[in-house]
């Protein structure tokens, strides 16, 4: 199993067991730009995904970790929400389709360069013309780096994801910064952008 995802699943199960389920501050900011049908790719515990049905959306989530995904189906099906929920390689596969809006939050820096960019541009390619992508990846100057595989990651440059959406209309561009354990850092991109008609 991939270093990130096992890393994730025993996160997940630590989550699941506290039934800490909240939005973090990324999917907060993503959440209303959300309608139709969405793409939530490395959807993790599927809270976003969930959320988004919740507001009406219709939602496919993808992600490597069982944990997250057997969770995620459970709860769809329980509240009988419009979410389409699947256990994925990420390392070797990228959901097909066509979407209103097409997320990514905190996944492509678990994959090698040549991955990440690979999966950026087909997030992007999934947006409709006139749809959402939003997009969420740790940057150059984080320190925390436990959960990547230390064959395979990729810290996106600050002004990077900016730079992929020069050509859209970005709704909004944040970076954040956080404390780690053991006195690191995480820091963080994130973009909303409309693709042009």
């Amino acid at each position: 199993m991939n270093h990130a995802v096992s890393f994730f699943d025993r996160q997940f199960a630590h989550q699941v067991a506290r039934a800490d389920y909240a939005l973090n501050p990324f999917e907060q900011r993503v959440l209303p730009f959300l309608a139709g049908d969405v793409l939530d790719l490395g959807c993790g515990l599927g809270n976003l995904a969930l959320a988004a049905a919740q507001q009406g959306c219709r939602v496919t989530a993808c992600d490597g970790s069982t944990t997250g995904i057997a969770r995620l189906q459970a709860e769809a099906v329980a509240r009988d929400l419009a979410v389409d929920a699947r256990c994925v390689d990420l390392n070797n596969e990228c959901p097909a389709g066509s979407y209103d809006a097409a997320v990514s939050i905190g996944l492509l820096m678990f994959f090698a360069r040549p991955r990440a960019e690979a999966m950026l541009h087909a997030l992007m390619a999934s947006a409709k013309p006139g749809g959402i992508a939003a997009v969420n990846v740790l940057i150059e100057g984080t320190t925390y780096l436990d959960m990547f595989d230390p064959n395979g990651y990729t810290l996106f440059a600050a002004d990077e994801l900016e730079r992929s959406f020069a050509a859209w209309r970005i709704l909004d561009a944040k970076r954040d910064g956080f404390d780690a354990p053991g006195g690191t850092r995480k820091e963080f991109s994130t973009v909303i952008a409309r693709r042009p008609q």
